[in-house]
């Protein structure tokens, strides 16, 4: 048995009788500043608390790895290459909308600083970014397709112009096919409640998304007959025209397992051929009658109805499938306005002769100012007028007012089109109480199917 002195040099280097060689100690690591960060021992083996270490490992179990030491002569990783002109270039599009990770973003920046062309670009497009709008609606401005129109004809006009009596019915039916391009089969399915006053009370009509467009088709077609266009019910059509009779008629023929998407083509190609017929067939063709069953009404004003009928129901389209939907531009719209109160009186006298409406106080001659009620409605497309009160070819006159009733435009037009009742109305009033109740319901009887 050896001594703790005695050395045995079997299989080990160094030659016979030769000691090992002990190393001098070494300064501990945290001498020289914070510890690093120690990598995880997960399936590394290690020595039980207390043992020591071997005082020499033979060369084929030694490790490449240098000592951690407090010097700085071991060997270091290199520092990664900067990303080159080419790579940091094609970050500037990410790095303008904020969406380059925190090492890209200090290296593009980094790198603006010494590329002026880059630095050029990068302004662009930041710039660039600031014009996207990303919380706004996808939907185009509505009044866009006016101001394209307008600067082009601006620059070069236009040989055939489409009469200012059209354009309000062009502008709807564009807004309304673009709502329809975009709707599903379902969504043509969708149930829609078409709205309207009878004259005594509100009504209404459950029907479909496509029946609502068949019903703005075959009333449309009223006004295509009087330009010599094709009636879209063909065979269908009834001896005794009329909105109501027409739709009726196109309801029963269609049928309820017909494409929900059928009426969609039809109904456009009639407005673009009735746009189209209305402004190569010159000035006089707007006096031409187009017959609404009791009523007539000039090819100028039946145009102005369609748009308003057009963009109420394709706001009750809206409605049923919850889609946000804008009124008309104030200049087409205040034209629909106008309509309405134009109409006033004749729907005043016809609403007497129906006994639904109290006496005249007294008839005037014709062109003669008569008692009138002064309407004021406010807001978009808004305006004042006079409204005869007791015969239709009586003139509004501020002289012989002797009430006034001031509205919102779109209260007056939710009127107008029977989707709210004369009470329900919110309106400021002054004057003879009987005529404002007659004004207010003879505006609610223009409403129809």
């Amino acid at each position: 048995m050896r001594g703790p002195d005695e050395w045995d040099d079997r299989g080990r280097p160094g030659g016979s009788g030769e000691r090992p060689r002990i190393p001098a100690p070494r300064p501990a690591a945290e001498d020289h500043g914070p510890l690093p960060d120690l990598p995880s021992t997960a399936g590394v083996r290690t020595d039980p608390p207390g043992t020591a270490p071997p005082h020499h490992v033979p060369a084929e179990y030694e490790s490449n790895d240098a000592p951690v030491t407090g010097d700085d002569t071991g060997p270091r990783r290199p520092a990664p290459a900067a990303p080159s002109h080419k790579v940091l270039k094609s970050l500037l599009g990410a790095w303008a909308l904020s969406a380059c990770s925190p090492e890209e973003t200090a290296a593009v920046e980094e790198h603006l600083t010494d590329c002026a062309t880059c630095a050029d670009e990068a302004l662009r497009l930041r710039d660039a970014v600031g014009l996207l709008h990303p919380a706004d609606s996808l939907d185009l401005d509505p009044l866009l397709r006016s101001r394209v129109l307008e600067g082009c004809l601006g620059r070069r006009p236009a040989r055939i112009p489409v009469p200012d009596w059209v354009t309000p019915y062009d502008a709807e039916t564009a807004k309304l096919d673009a709502l329809l391009r975009d709707m599903g089969e379902a969504e043509w399915r969708a149930p829609v409640r078409l709205r309207w006053f009878d004259g005594r009370e509100p009504v209404e009509h459950p029907t479909t998304v496509a029946g609502v467009i068949g019903h703005l088709m075959a009333v449309d077609g009223m006004a295509a007959t009087a330009l010599g266009l094709p009636d879209p019910l063909g065979t269908a059509a009834p001896d005794h025209p009329g909105p109501r009779r027409r739709t009726e008629a196109y309801w029963q023929t269609v049928g309820e397992d017909t494409d929900p998407h059928a009426p969609h083509d039809p109904w456009r190609e009639q407005g673009q051929a009735l746009i189209r017929t209305a402004s190569f067939a010159g000035r006089g063709v707007a006096e031409l009658s187009v017959p609404y069953g009791k009523f007539s009404l000039s090819l100028g004003d039946a145009f102005l109805d369609r748009a308003f009928e057009t963009w109420v129901h394709a706001g009750d389209i809206a409605e049923a499938v919850d889609y946000p939907y804008r009124p008309p531009a104030a200049g087409h719209l205040h034209r629909l306005v106008d309509l309405a109160a134009r109409l006033l009186p004749s729907t005043l006298a016809q609403r007497r002769q129906a006994g639904l409406a109290a006496p005249a106080h007294g008839l005037v001659a014709a062109g003669a100012p008569g008692r009138s009620l002064h309407l004021e409605v406010e807001g978009s497309g808004g305006g004042d007028w006079y409204i005869a009160l007791d015969s239709p070819a009586a003139v509004g006159s501020p002289e012989y007012t002797v009430a006034h009733i001031a509205l919102d435009s779109d209260e007056f037009c939710q009127l107008a089109a029977g989707h709210i009742s004369p009470e329900e109305t919110a309106v400021g009033q002054n004057g003879e109480r009987e005529a404002i109740r007659e004004v207010l319901f003879a505006t609610a009887a223009l409403s129809r199917l």
